[in-house]
């Protein structure tokens, strides 16, 4: 069994509860617009980390993390990428690999919008982190974590860190 903490969209912002939040998780995700390199490094150095890049990282953040990670954790098919959409408006990059090899948990970021819902059509669950950075037009800055065991996903939350543009410490 793993413990998975999931953020996304940061955008070079990182705040010191997340690391609480987090504490007691194996693995930290993160599905694209890291920014700033000193965030995905503060992260590597505090638990197992995997990430993809997002359409506003450049340079050390682009070349290091792929644009889709797919990757097995706990018997689980995992497909991770930055843009991607949602049920019913997937973009066409990954609706053809929909097609052809759907995963069992599909991850995204890039809308602030958090979302957690199952896909009939291809059989997954979606999860949307939402975003926790100060940039963008997200009211409240969210963050998951649940576990995986067994190719089964459970004790799924949501985190509410608090309104954007707010800075909360530990």
């Amino acid at each position: 069994m793993k413990r998975i903490g999931l953020l996304s969209d940061t955008h070079s912002h990182l705040e010191d509860n997340i690391f609480k939040h987090f504490e007691a998780c194996d693995e930290v995700w993160h599905a694209g617009d890291i920014g700033d390199v000193v965030v995905s490094d503060t992260l590597e150095s505090f638990k197992p980390f995997r990430a993809v890049y997002g359409n506003i990282d450049h340079g050390v953040v682009k070349h290091t993390y792929p644009l889709n990670a797919r990757f097995n954790c706990e018997g689980l098919d995992v497909l991770m990428t930055h843009i991607g959409g949602y049920p019913g408006r997937y973009n066409n990059r990954v609706t053809e690999i929909f097609e052809t090899n759907p995963p069992k948990l599909f991850i995204c970021g890039h809308s602030h919008i958090l979302k957690v819902m199952n896909d009939k059509k291809y059989g997954f669950l979606h999860i949307n982190p939402g975003a926790c950075g100060n940039h963008g037009f997200h009211a409240i800055k969210t963050i998951t974590r649940f576990s995986v065991d067994k190719g089964k996903i459970f004790d799924l939350e949501v985190i509410e860190l608090g309104q954007r543009g707010e800075i909360k410490s530990k």
